[in-house]
């Protein structure tokens, strides 16, 4: 399958771009190195499961690069820019906490507990990416690629990993850009990937055959032992 590398790098150097300048343009300097340790992990590993997909999983890559599919759940049209929206005013804000205004102080060992923590989110992300190849950003069945449910790796013990490893993620990048204020939000994160995964699941159970039978074997969503 063709996948489009001039759309994939114009879209990576675009993200980079929005993410240094929500990032640096509030924090007022360019001095601010747990920012920059975060840019460069983030962006190394957005890169590197990048190119493993294009290896890998092309269907996969081509998939998570369309900028739209017409058999998205309206609702999802919804969630989805609201999620993005989130991310974006949570870096914002951070920056403002530690950086400009000053509002946390976070201890040096702290933020680097903080880096081992996100390097985790990261571990459990390649893990979904490798063992879903259905992992569109959108919520819609992909019919035309033979969608069929995974209930291998990850997905053997939570129904939405990738879930799970985006509130890991918050936790480590909040502590590693020094930011206490920026744990508030995974408080708001949570409620807003709960109600997206229980609305996902209402379109799985009801359009992907075998799907009600694997929530009966798998009980939890994305909190291991808890929800």
């Amino acid at each position: 399958m063709k996948v489009n590398i001039k759309q994939q790098m114009i879209e990576t150097l675009g993200f980079f771009v929005v993410f240094a300048l929500a990032l640096f343009l509030p924090a007022g300097t360019l001095a601010w190195r747990a920012g920059w340790i975060f840019l460069l992990l983030f962006f190394g590993f957005y890169l590197m499961v990048t190119m493993w997909l294009y290896t890998h999983n092309p269907g996969l890559m081509q998939e998570r690069m369309r900028l739209g599919a017409s058999d998205q759940e309206g609702w999802d049209k919804i969630l989805f820019p609201l999620m993005e929206s989130f991310f974006i005013v949570w870096l914002i804000f951070m920056s403002l906490d530690a950086v400009r205004f000053h509002w946390s102080s976070v201890p040096l060992w702290l933020q680097m507990v903080g880096m081992l923590v996100l390097l985790c989110s990261f571990y459990f992300l390649f893990r979904t990416f490798r063992e879903n190849s259905y992992l569109s950003p959108v919520v819609r069945i992909q019919g035309e690629r033979g969608h069929t449910v995974v209930s291998t790796g990850l997905y053997h013990y939570v129904r939405h990993p990738m879930y799970m490893a985006i509130l890991v993620f918050i936790v480590g990048t909040s502590l590693l850009l020094g930011s206490w204020y920026g744990l508030i939000f995974v408080i708001i994160c949570m409620a807003i990937l709960a109600r997206r995964a229980v609305l996902e699941e209402r379109t799985l159970r009801t359009e992907l055959p075998g799907y009600t039978s694997y929530m009966a074997q798998v009980k939890y969503r994305f909190i291991p032992y808890l929800w």
